[in-house]
């Protein structure tokens, strides 16, 4: 069954989207604070696993075919790797770095999705102000990372490290957005995208928890359980869920562009909930980071005949 495709993000889009933004910028802040009871694999896989549970009953309760052959099977296990490989970035890195510094360096993927798309759609070819927008991001970017070098928090004397694994998280979650358009996944319904992802990530990353011996919790306080149900019934089944629907239906550079509000929250979440400072370089980077998506993302100027 074809896909509808809009060339334009309508109202219902964009209100979906900010929700989305809200919840991601949330998440961050919700997967630092539950690191005190959980470790960071265990963390990432468990949630994963029982939002795959949850994907399927849902789509079992709407009568939506998840075990059909489509083709899509090698796009899937692409996709459900490099989402595995995404979230043990995030995780493991939040254990070098702040919240408010991941969430700004795993937004770097709209970078990652506009440099792609072209590749897969002609329609997003980039003209030169475009082209000039990714260069303004990037470099923003990497002046944020560069302060991590420089750090005399003796806290975190490995942040550039953690630094570092949120860009190459963002690599990987641009990667996805760019597997998922250029495969049969394109056409497949949102529950078995994201059933891809969650199933090989939860499985893969609970493996990797097993084998480095990292212990589960002790006891599931009051917190741990709220924090990993937020985790997985809001962040991993729901806002998931929304966005592969989205991008099923909506150009992904454009997604992938608004997705520059998130930082945004999850700076002011990180503040406001850990305490944990905003730098004025970190800020300014976010301010050219969205500075240079906002240009990617303009629409052109129809030509007049």
């Amino acid at each position: 069954m074809p896909t509808s495709r809009k060339t334009h993000l309508d109202r219902r889009a964009v209100l979906l989207l900010l929700l989305c933004c809200v919840v991601w910028g949330l998440n961050q802040v919700a997967v630092k604070a539950a690191m005190s009871e959980m470790g960071p694999l265990w963390q990432a896989g468990l949630r994963s696993l029982g939002a795959a549970g949850l994907v399927a009953l849902w789509a079992s309760w709407r009568g939506i075919p998840l075990l059909a052959r489509d083709g899509s099977l090698k796009g899937g296990l692409l996709a459900g790797a490099l989402f595995g490989l995404e979230f043990a970035c995030i995780f493991i890195g939040l254990q070098y770095t702040s919240a408010s510094r991941m969430v700004v360096f795993i937004y770097l993927s709209p970078f990652v999705v506009a440099l792609g798309m072209p590749f897969i759609a002609a329609s997003e070819r980039l003209a030169p102000r475009q082209i000039a927008g990714l260069l303004l991001a990037f470099a923003a970017v990497a002046w944020a990372f560069s302060e991590g070098f420089g750090s005399s928090d003796a806290a975190r004397p490995l942040q550039w490290f953690g630094d570092a694994l949120g860009v190459l998280a963002a690599l990987l979650w641009g990667g996805t957005t760019l597997a998922i358009r250029g495969s049969r996944l394109s056409s497949a319904s949102a529950e078995k995208t994201l059933l891809y992802q969650l199933g090989i990530s939860g499985l893969g990353l609970s493996l990797a928890a097993l084998f480095i011996g990292e212990p589960l919790p002790a006891a599931w306080t009051l917190r741990l359980s709220g924090l990993f149900l937020f985790q997985t019934v809001i962040v991993s089944f729901a806002s998931y869920l929304l966005w592969f629907w989205m991008i099923r239906h909506y150009p992904a550079t454009r997604l992938a562009s608004f997705t520059l509000a998130t930082p945004l929250f999850g700076l002011l979440a990180g503040a406001w909930l850990l305490g944990e400072p905003i730098s004025p370089r970190l800020g300014l980077a976010l301010l050219g980071l969205a500075l240079g998506v906002a240009l990617v993302n303009r629409q052109r100027a129809p030509v007049s005949a």
